[in-house]
């Protein structure tokens, strides 16, 4: 009888080697050069840039005429329903948005207060590009499909809009993006 149990025994075992690792709950590690884990919020003294940066912004809307033809940012609840791997696409294309209407803006006396936000930014959409690259890996994969074509396609259809509307949205979209968006995408799965 003892030597059935050793056969017994050594089946079990060489059952359990070869099933391979046991899954675990935990997501899987960051590919290497995405490392926006490390944004899940900013600092006192940069949100506090980045509300004199909005409220400079809100001051300077009323002299322009501003109104749009659509909502341009989607809602972070849009971003919610994005797969994890999709979210750091959308909130690069919402960042480089967010720069490149920044970036343009022509009242000079914004650029002391829009300074330090602009870097921030900076850095924040270069962490993101290199996740993006990243999970897109040595080739571009296929074409976005669903939710994330939406939403990418919405904010290249951006620019058609007025000046002062891209503005204006990049204005009220600012600590949504900063705080919702950025929490959410750092969060990968866990962001509800």
């Amino acid at each position: 009888m003892a030597p059935a149990w050793v056969v017994v025994l050594v089946t079990a075992v060489l059952g359990l080697t070869s099933a391979g690792p046991v899954p675990t709950s935990r997501p899987p590690p960051t590919r290497r050069g995405c490392h926006v884990g490390k944004f899940p919020s900013l600092s006192p003294r940069e949100l506090e840039a980045f509300k004199k940066a909005r409220d400079a912004l809100e001051e300077s809307l009323p002299l322009k005429n501003w109104s749009c033809g659509s909502r341009l940012f989607p809602r972070t609840r849009d971003l919610i329903r994005l797969q994890a791997w999709e979210r750091p696409a959308a909130l690069e294309a919402e960042l480089d948005l967010t720069l490149k209407v920044l970036g343009n803006m022509t009242d000079s006396s914004l650029g002391v207060v829009l300074d330090q936000p602009l870097r921030v930014l900076r850095h924040i959409h270069s962490e993101l590009q290199a996740c993006v690259r990243a999970q897109a890996g040595p080739t571009a994969g296929p074409r976005p499909r669903g939710r994330l074509h939406h939403w990418l396609h919405r904010l290249q259809r951006a620019p058609e809009e007025s000046q002062g509307c891209l503005e204006a949205s990049v204005t009220f979209n600012l600590f949504r993006l900063l705080t919702r968006d950025l929490k959410c995408v750092t969060g990968g799965d866990l962001c509800v």
